[in-house]
């Protein structure tokens, strides 16, 4: 089964102001070449890079990086996830941003979610959430 990889976990292994962070996103990434990400990780992680990073990634570099990264398994972040997320979002008071990256790695059946934001060790919609930089 595949896992999850929260948009956090991607920026990362960008992240040359966090060596330690990004040699476990990479590491992470190189292990699971069946990752699984969803369209909203993409348009968040090029957002990051282009944006907050500093310096920020050239465009023509992140719009490169970002077609490596739409060769994992993505999944489309549709109306009917969007409506599911926001049920999640109300029922567990979390936000709809997290809740659709729930939603998504629930869809793709995976077991686990790697998110540095959500709650390690909880489990929503059947998905298990790992921080994988605890510890």
């Amino acid at each position: 089964m595949a896992d999850f990889l929260d948009t956090n976990v991607v920026v990362y292994a960008f992240d040359d102001d966090e060596p330690v962070k990004q040699a476990r996103a990479r590491q992470l990434m190189r292990e699971r070449p069946d990752a699984v990400i969803s369209t909203q990780v993409l348009l968040e992680w090029y957002a990051v890079v282009t944006r907050k990073f500093a310096p920020a990634m050239p465009l023509h570099a992140a719009a490169g990086a970002l077609a490596s990264l739409a060769a994992l398994h993505v999944v489309d972040a549709d109306a009917e996830l969007v409506v599911r997320a926001a049920e999640l979002a109300a029922q567990h008071q979390m936000s709809i941003w997290d809740a659709i990256i729930v939603e998504a790695a629930s869809l793709a059946s995976c077991e686990t979610l790697l998110s540095e934001d959500l709650t390690d060790g909880a489990s929503l919609r059947g998905v298990s959430i790992h921080n994988p930089f605890a510890g």
